[in-house]
């Protein structure tokens, strides 16, 4: 007698609960996803055909690359032309502004950093920040205080973070790329340390969840009302549908946790199948496959929100 395996028993516990609480609450579900897209993969282009893409291709938001170095008069005339809006920034977290760093110089950089674009992202109309509480590319652990500093250097950033009126999103990163917060566990307790509720959210991504979690539908759940954005990318990082996530229970687990509500999204991340993805940050944007990963991406999703919406 055949019996579904574990993840597919979490996958229809969670579907079980998407139908319940649909049935029981229609109203919670008539409102759709507002989705976003991260344009660093972009690399170097104008921010206007950035737009230009997106907008094609049924996209309203976007989150922008954390820096500040296109200017805001040209970011709001090109928000105003294509009628789109910015739903936050993808925080940029380098050895050189390290949040957790033994180098006290490295630590003013990151909060000069985070002063600056909490600013910079509330001008545009923004709502959150992304935040990694060490520094990418470095996956080993600098000392066994690194946690700490991290905690008391982001504490020093909440008042710019209140004055602009942005939220700092923790994002847990699997553990082949940094040395903190792994998990939505890891990012709870991290939370928790900082003790500020302007970073009292969370920054999923479902492919560090595929990583990291047991399953990603239970940690978007885990998630709840502080899962503020959610990145989007399949198992092997290509555009979802080209991997093995079953985005399905994705959609079922967001909207359960009220994903739908506005001021929350969920932002595709695909950086496509590269040794190393991260080289498209700062090198001239491969228009043909840009445009056709997010023509991809978004079609497929949408199709399977459709799915899943109709769903009885």
């Amino acid at each position: 007698m055949y019996k579904e395996q574990n993840f597919q028993i979490k996958n229809l516990k969670i579907r079980e609960q998407y139908l319940t609480e649909k049935r029981k609450n229609p109203k919670k579900f008539m409102r759709r996803l507002d989705l976003s897209w991260s344009i660093w993969m972009f690399g170097i282009e104008p921010f206007e055909n950035s737009l230009k893409r997106l907008k094609r291709n049924g996209l309203n938001f976007v989150e922008i690359k954390g820096d500040t170095s296109i200017s805001i008069d040209e970011i709001k005339n090109a928000l105003k032309e294509y009628d789109m809006r910015v739903s936050g920034a993808c925080g940029l977290f380098p050895p050189s502004r390290d949040l957790s760093s033994t180098n006290q110089e490295i630590r003013e950089n990151a909060i000069e950093y985070l002063k600056n674009l909490t600013k910079y992202v509330s001008e545009v109309g923004g709502r959150y920040i992304i935040v990694v509480p060490s520094a990418v590319g470095r996956n080993s652990a600098i000392d066994s205080e690194e946690f700490s500093r991290s905690v008391q250097t982001l504490k020093r950033c909440s008042e710019y973070f209140d004055k602009n009126d942005v939220v700092g999103a923790i994002e847990p990163i699997r553990s082949a790329e940094v040395s903190l917060i792994h998990t939505v566990d890891d990012a709870l307790e991290y939370i928790n340390a900082v003790n500020e509720s302007s970073f009292s959210y969370i920054n999923g991504d479902i492919y560090h969840m595929l990583n990291e979690e047991k399953h990603i539908g239970e940690a978007i759940l885990k998630c709840g009302e502080r899962l503020i954005n959610l990145h989007i990318a399949d198992s092997n990082r290509d555009a979802p549908g080209k991997g093995m996530i079953d985005i399905d229970t994705v959609i079922m687990a967001a909207y359960i946790i009220g994903m739908n509500e506005p001021g929350r999204f969920l932002t595709f991340e695909p950086l496509g199948p590269y040794p190393d993805p991260y080289v498209l940050s700062s090198q001239k944007c491969m228009v043909d496959i840009m445009d056709n990963l997010v023509k991809e991406s978004v079609a497929y999703f949408k199709e399977r929100e459709n799915i899943v919406r109709a769903l009885q």
